[in-house]
């Protein structure tokens, strides 16, 4: 099926897409990676009346590391963040799952992230890293908690002619680590079950920060708080991560469909979280600094 018929610009700047936007956010949509929207159109499920291209403004296509966060722009792909040495953990581990190739070499992190579909993997990753989204619109430039940012089905909390120009996550600086595993019925396939997981260390070996975000098993992406205050403070052990994938399990409200019942996804939420945990766990040793004499 062809779209409805919708005019077309090319923005020379973020300032000229942002006027664009700001003319009529109710009947204008922001294209850059276009593989959820155009889809989208497609079907007639969306039929905005302008799309205010962004492809042209190369100044957004980045990953770099400043300040303490690796900062993402709006232009960089999937496969950009999957070839950078400056993403680690939780943000690493989930960019190679992130649908297909083709996808990843054309769709991006940031229309991802507004899209606030509840089968996107990236914002629960988002959510478990403690991430910002700066968004800029007709009063210049703010940032967002992502646990603010994203409010419902496919629904965020942009105001009217704003559009998301970077996505910032956190660089701990102490030991860390982070994981998401996805389960999917195929290779490219949205999640059956995801669950991200993200671990910081305190000098005495107990838990500083903890992260869990899920994907496909809540009505959006949601932010694991109860479990996540289970473990700060503790030293990691086997029983604790037991009780916080209970925690994170108990949280979850998946549905029996094709895929599988909502006990067994329940189950894979339990499972899915223990791993994670655990792996992360070992991330955060590994990056320990190395002590001792040397002579």
């Amino acid at each position: 099926m062809f779209p409805a018929t919708y005019e077309y610009l090319r923005a020379g700047s973020i300032d000229e897409a942002v006027a664009a936007l700001a003319e009529d956010p109710d009947e204008t949509r922001i294209l850059a990676g276009g593989q959820s929207l155009i889809p989208m159109m497609k079907l007639r499920f969306a039929y905005p009346e302008r799309l205010v291209d962004i492809n042209g403004l190369h100044e957004l296509a980045y990953v770099r590391r400043e300040n303490g966060h690796v900062a993402v722009g709006a232009l960089a792909r999937h496969a950009d963040i999957v070839a950078s040495d400056d993403v680690t953990g939780a943000v690493a581990s989930a960019a190679p799952w992130v649908a297909d190739p083709l996808v990843r070499n054309r769709g991006t992190l940031v229309g991802s992230v507004a899209h606030c579909d509840p089968e996107g993997d990236w914002n629960s990753v988002l959510l478990a890293t403690g991430a910002t989204v700066v968004a800029q619109g007709p009063n210049g430039r703010r940032e967002i908690d992502i646990t603010d940012f994203i409010v419902g089905l496919f629904e965020n909390s942009l105001d009217e002619g704003e559009m998301v120009v970077e996505v910032r996550i956190p660089v701990p600086s102490g030991p860390s680590g982070g994981v998401y595993n996805k389960l999917e019925r195929k290779i490219g396939d949205y999640a059956t079950v995801g669950v991200a997981t993200h671990l910081e260390l305190a000098d005495d070996g107990t838990i500083a920060a903890a992260g869990i975000g899920l994907t496909s098993v809540v009505p959006y992406a949601t932010k694991v708080t109860e479990a996540e205050e289970m473990l700060v403070g503790q030293m990691p052990t086997e029983e604790l991560f037991a009780d916080a994938a209970s925690a994170t399990a108990a949280a979850s409200n998946p549905h029996t469909d094709v895929r599988g019942t909502e006990k067994w996804k329940r189950n894979i939420v339990d499972v899915y979280t223990r791993r994670g945990l655990a792996s992360a766990l070992d991330q955060a040793h590994a990056s320990e600094p190395t002590t001792g004499s040397t002579a």
